[in-house]
């Protein structure tokens, strides 16, 4: 029955070949007739458009444990990085609360559902719709959420403003909202115009270009001069201000807070995403909307979902951070089994 259902599906997409050719003006025999329509079979049974792209069984393999890996540290890290933020306040000093839990949230939202997504989808061969369109409207949000959330850090930090004033939290929060509503709006864009599909080489479902290079072109540099290329103009600013000590507000109990690791933070997103950006400027780069190489998007999206797992790693590089996340694990460890004193009894020799 496969086998009949295969040669039905061969026979009816070379009947659309011939009819697309045939509607603008091209002869069965043509040139034109070898050339697939826009819209294949398999968009109609998996509700998007697939590339032609076959992983080899040991690359498959190589990448599910890759990924499987990286998800694993993200969501357990994430999730014990929030656990400490929330439980042991006290116990470390952490001026700049809300891009923190911005970030943490961000890192953790991509490694339970993007990192998962793309593992899922190596093993089934795809991705589906609405799922398809899901994905890549998240991960641009995740993007620029993180990117926004580490901007925010590091201007608080070079001014020395903490989110204890009532006015300041507010502002603080709102900028951490309006990086996710931005990247959020953004990720809607090519989900509304249907430039969504699936992409093996990136394992995701993502943005490409097959009709005009000026939506292309304003697209891109609108969405990476918002989003990308603004929050980096501010995290370069501050981080050199803050290394030049040129802030009048330096303070020298800076050290001992939770905002020291910042320039690891800055440091391996930019070496992580750097891939990625390469990626999107090759694509800018060629008037025919060929996207870039496969290896190159492959390891963009590797490398992406490896910094949301080495985020909760960089936090731990803190004393102060580290010892209490151990606190918390060991007193939880010792409340079963520890001797309890409950009464005294004196006897008389």
């Amino acid at each position: 029955m496969k086998r009949k259902r295969s040669l039905w599906a061969i026979q009816v997409e070379q009947h659309l070949v011939v009819c697309w050719g045939k509607v603008n003006g091209m002869e069965k025999n043509s040139a034109f007739s070898s050339i697939r329509p826009p819209i294949s079979l398999a968009d109609w049974f998996n509700g998007t458009m697939f590339v032609e792209h076959q992983w080899a069984e040991v690359e498959k393999w190589l990448l599910v444990a890759v990924l499987g890996l990286e998800m694993v540290m993200g969501i357990v890290g994430n999730g014990l990085v929030l656990l400490v933020k929330v439980m042991c306040r006290g116990q470390f000093s952490c001026r700049y609360w809300s891009p923190f839990i911005s970030l943490t949230l961000s890192d953790l939202g991509c490694s339970l559902l993007i990192t998962a997504g793309s593992m899922l989808a190596i093993l089934t061969g795809g991705q589906r719709s609405p799922w398809c369109e899901a994905v890549s409207l998240l991960k641009f949000t995740f993007i620029t959420s993180s990117l926004g959330s580490i901007a925010i850090l590091c201007v608080q930090r070079l001014i020395g403003v903490a989110s204890t004033g009532h006015a300041l939290f507010v502002v603080i929060v709102t900028a951490c909202l309006a990086s996710w509503v931005t990247g959020l709006v953004f990720g809607c864009i090519p989900v509304v115009y249907n430039w969504i599909r699936y992409d093996p080489a990136e394992m995701l479902c993502a943005v490409f270009w097959e009709s005009s290079y000026s939506d292309m072109l304003v697209y891109i540099l609108c969405a990476f001069s918002i989003c990308i290329f603004l929050p980096l103009l501010v995290i370069c600013g501050s981080s050199l201000l803050s290394a030049t000590s040129c802030s009048s507000n330096f303070n020298s109990d800076e050290e001992a807070d939770l905002s020291e690791v910042a320039p690891l933070l800055v440091a391996f997103y930019m070496i992580c995403y750097t891939p990625f950006v390469v990626s999107e400027l090759i694509l800018l780069g060629k008037m025919d909307l060929s996207p870039a190489p496969a290896w190159l998007r492959t390891l963009s999206s590797v490398m992406s979902y490896l910094d949301c797992s080495l985020n909760p790693l960089i936090y731990c590089t803190h004393q102060n951070f580290r010892e209490a996340g151990l606190a918390l694990l060991w007193t939880r460890s010792k409340t079963d089994s520890e001797l309890v004193l409950t009464a005294i009894r004196k006897h008389e020799l």
